[in-house]
Order: C-alpha cells, then structure tokens, then sequence
C-alpha cells in the first residue's frame, strides 16, 4: 500500500530534487549507499546496469541481478526491475538523467525476487506501466496478492528479514499485467522489439528481449557471464535451458551484444552462450561419471577439478549446490534405466 508516510517522504525528495545523504541516497523505500553506476551500449540508445556477487545481504543490498532500458522517441522499455523498491526507484532516478519520455512498459525476464522487486517503485512513481512476462509468471505471482503462490510469499518473507530496510512490511509483488506464450513482437518509437520464452531453464517464465534495431540482447538469467550460473532450483530444467542456447546461437542476424541477467555484458552472442553453456556441460559430465561410478557425492566433488570457476563470483556460495543437484538428477536417471 502506498502509505501516507511515502506522499510525504516524496514531497521532501521533490523539494530538495534527491536529496543525497553523505552515506548515499535517500529515497522513499530507503537510503541505497551503493554506487549504482550507468553503462551505455556503443552507439545505441542503450542502457543497463550490473549486480554484485554475493547472497542478497546488507553487504549488496539486494542488488545482485542486472537490468537495462531502451530509449526511443516515444517511450522507455525497461528490461527486469532489480531486487528491491529501492533500486527499482534508483533504476527510475537513472532513467530521467536520461530522458524524460515515459516508461512505456516494463519486461520481466522471468519472477524471481532479484529481478521483480524493483517493480513496485514504477507502479508507484512512473504513471503505473504495464508489466509483461511469459504467463508462466502467474505460477508464481497470480494475479494478485491472495493469489500468488507459497513459494512468492515463503521469498517475500525471507527478504524481508535478510534486505531489511530495503525489503520491508510494505514490500510487495506487483504481477504482470500482461502475459504471453512463446514469442511476440512490438514496436516501439520506431524501434522494433522480438520477446521469446526460452524455458523453463534457470526458471519456468525465462525469456530474452532482442532489439532488433541495434542488435541488443538482454537475456535474462539465460546466460551467466562472468559469474558462476545458479542450478540448484527445483525449477530448473537443464535439457530445456541447454536447448533454449542453442536456439540463440541461431539468431540471425546475431546480436552484436548481449546484457546477461548476472555478470558483465559480452560482445558475441557466442562468447555470452560459452560461459554458462560450457559450465552447465563440465558440471553435468563431471557428476555423471561419478554416479555412473557409483562414487559418493562428497567424495566427488571435492576429487573435481574446479579451478576454471573457482575463482569467478558465486562460486562458493552455488557451485557445490549446483553440483548435488546435477548428481541427484543423474542418478535418479540411472535407477530409471
């Protein structure tokens, strides 16, 4: 609910135009100290932002995921909403140093906390823009709030514990207001948007945004780059998000850059699909030869050699998840033989 205590809060903010506390910025969901630095894709009205490594926690504030936005002559489309109110109201702050043009709607790459957060701060102070996702979404979100799942309001309470302030009994999932199946194309100030389902992979609505017109990827948690994918989800499918690559690695022409969902962007769509396709294959064929083996997890895991990852963010904190999950997967499929 938009309290009395915000109207207030952004009547002072207005006032002051941002006010910037010495220890970083304040705004009405909480003061956000971190650095949150603007990048621009080449010669392309092109914009997004990078998370940080780590579990969501005081020492990130709960900006661990990456997002974007499109600047056309008729309005913003904003690619993922980041993690908490605090950053999608920065994420917004960020957007008018731009332009002035409307938020003319919102993708979601797919619902998790890191990525849909964000979005209560457009609903609230950017004139209420649609939301769109892949409808698998409603699985997670509903359509309001008596009817988004247990595992939506289990997370919502988590962060509120673990992103406090930022995350707070105020905090709440905004649904999509807008859904669709595989793929769908729109336009936009004459830039020419392609939206395509690619999951379930690292999550059942995953889904990648391709602007056409400057050959842009934003993929979403698709792709990892620079940072060790996360697989240990009951919701994830390998075999799908394996496939789902490859059918990038068609894209034609291919984009010329890719913003990944977590890590920094790359200048080949190939080079982006390697890092999180070639991890995805060691993990698997590593943990499929120790079942086949019959070589208990631990002692597995730790007779791997993970030096090509070992030293890339969230290694320590999903590697070894990732591993156990992959190993259960591949002896259920053995028994299953």
């Amino acid at each position: 609910m938009f309290t009395c205590a915000r109207y207030i809060l952004l009547a002072i903010l207005c006032n002051a135009q941002i006010a910037v506390a010495a220890q970083g910025t304040v705004t009405p969901y909480g003061t956000v100290s971190l650095p949150f630095e603007l990048h621009q894709v080449p010669d392309a009205p092109v914009y997004y932002f990078v998370g940080r490594a780590g579990v969501p926690g005081t020492e990130n504030e709960g900006h661990t995921s990456n997002a974007g936005f499109v600047v056309t002559a008729d309005g913003v489309v904003v690619f993922d909403a980041l993690g908490t109110p605090a950053l999608g109201y920065r994420l917004l702050q960020r957007i008018r140093e731009i332009t002035d043009k409307p938020v003319e709607r919102i993708i979601i790459s797919h619902y998790h906390a890191d990525h849909i957060y964000g979005l209560q701060a457009f609903k609230e102070f950017a004139g209420n823009p649609p939301v769109w996702a892949q409808q698998q979404a409603l699985g997670y979100a509903g359509g309001s709030a008596a009817s988004q799942g247990e595992d939506a309001q289990r997370r919502l309470a988590q962060r509120r514990e673990v992103l406090f302030p930022w995350v707070d009994e105020n905090t709440r999932i905004i649904s999509p207001d807008h859904t669709f199946d595989d793929a769908m194309t729109f336009e936009v100030g004459g830039v020419d948007f392609m939206l395509k389902h690619l999951g379930p992979a690292h999550a059942p609505g995953d889904s990648v945004l391709i602007v056409r017109d400057y050959g842009i990827l934003f993929s979403g948690d698709v792709i990892y780059k620079g940072r060790v994918p996360f697989l240990d989800s009951p919701q994830t499918d390998i075999d799908q998000w394996l496939a789902g690559l490859d059918n990038l690695a068609k894209l034609q022409p291919p984009p010329r850059y890719v913003i990944p969902g977590h890590g920094v962007p790359a200048g080949s769509v190939h080079e982006a699909m390697d890092a999180t396709r070639n991890y995805i294959h060691f993990v698997r064929d590593e943990m499929r030869n120790a079942v086949n083996d019959f070589v208990p997890f631990d002692q597995a895991y730790e007779s791997v050699d993970w030096s090509a990852y070992s030293h890339l963010p969230a290694f320590a904190a999903s590697n070894r998840g990732n591993a156990y999950r992959i190993y259960l997967e591949m002896e259920s499929e053995l028994f299953e033989e």
